[in-house]
């Protein structure tokens, strides 16, 4: 009955700490910003080039959220790039928190563009 109850134990133990280390790893790739500060800045500094009407349009649904993760990782190599560097770090975080969050794959895919 001892051994019964120590198995148990074990087997819950690995269950939590299994279930406690992918949580982690989900939570690692999402973004630490504001989503709502950073629908406000991305109209404010983004859409006027992002709208179709001169650069790619863009909108969060546009990519997926491996997509965006790629473009904020290497965004020297964007056209834009001179005006990413005039953005605080703060306002990147924000603005990709709300792209990241609103993708196409994401849970709570934008619905507007």
């Amino acid at each position: 009955m001892r051994n019964a109850k120590r198995l148990s134990g074990l087997i819950l133990t690995v269950i939590l700490i299994g279930g406690l280390g992918i949580a982690v790893a989900a939570n690692s790739f999402t973004p630490d910003g504001n989503d709502r500060k950073g629908k406000y800045l991305y109209k404010k500094s983004c859409r006027s080039c992002h709208d179709g009407s001169g650069a790619q349009e863009l909108s969060p649904n546009s990519k997926t959220q491996a997509q965006w993760q790629r473009s904020f990782e290497s965004y020297e190599r964007l056209e834009c790039v001179e005006e990413w560097k005039k953005l605080p770090e703060t306002d990147l975080k924000d603005i990709y928190s709300y792209l990241y969050n609103h993708a196409y794959d994401s849970p709570q895919p934008a619905t507007c563009q």
